[in-house]
C-alpha cells in the first residue's frame, strides 16, 4: 500500500510543533471522535502528516512522519476505543499555510479540514499535499 497522507490538528497551547520538535517523539493522544480514530487506526508507519495549529494561528506549520501505530490510548478510561499514534517531526513548512488561504484555494476545496472542519485528523489527498507544500515555499500573499 502506498504513503497516506494526514493532517493533524493541535491546540499550540496545548501541544505545538515547538514542542513536538523538543521531544523528537510525540504521542498523539486525547482524540475522542470516533471518525479521527477511525483515520488514526488506519495510518501506517512513514505515512506523514501534516501538523496544524488549530484556534490559535489556524495553520499547517510542519509535516510529521507516523512512528508508531495506533495503539490504546493511556489517558482514556479503560477499554476504552481511543488511540494513539507516535510522530515525529520532519521538518517545519518554509512558511506556515493559514486556513484562510486553503479556504480560498479551488484546489483545495475538497479537503476535509475543509468540509469536515470539526474532525481533528483527517486524510489528505496526494493532489493536496503537493499543492499545500508548494504554498508553503512561495511568499504569501
Amino acid at each position: 500500500m502506498s504513503k497516506q497522507y494526514w493532517l493533524m490538528k493541535s491546540e499550540p497551547d496545548v501541544y505545538g510543533w515547538d514542542e513536538l520538535i523538543a521531544e523528537g517523539v510525540g504521542m498523539w493522544d486525547g482524540v475522542r471522535n470516533h471518525s479521527a480514530k477511525l483515520n488514526m487506526m488506519a495510518m501506517k508507519v512513514g505515512d506523514e502528516a501534516l501538523f496544524y495549529h488549530s484556534n490559535i494561528g489556524k495553520e499547517c506549520v510542519g509535516i510529521m512522519k507516523i512512528v508508531e501505530e495506533s495503539s490504546p490510548d493511556p489517558t482514556a478510561e479503560e477499554g476504552s476505543p481511543w488511540v494513539i499514534v507516535r510522530v515525529a517531526p520532519v521538518r517545519k513548512l518554509d512558511r506556515p499555510v493559514t486556513l484562510k488561504e486553503i479556504k480560498a484555494d479551488p484546489a483545495l476545496a475538497d479537503m476535509d479540514l475543509i468540509r469536515l472542519s470539526r474532525l481533528s485528523v483527517g486524510r489528505v489527498r496526494p493532489e493536496e499535499w503537493a499543492h499545500i507544500l508548494k504554498l508553503s515555499e512561495t511568499p504569501a500573499g
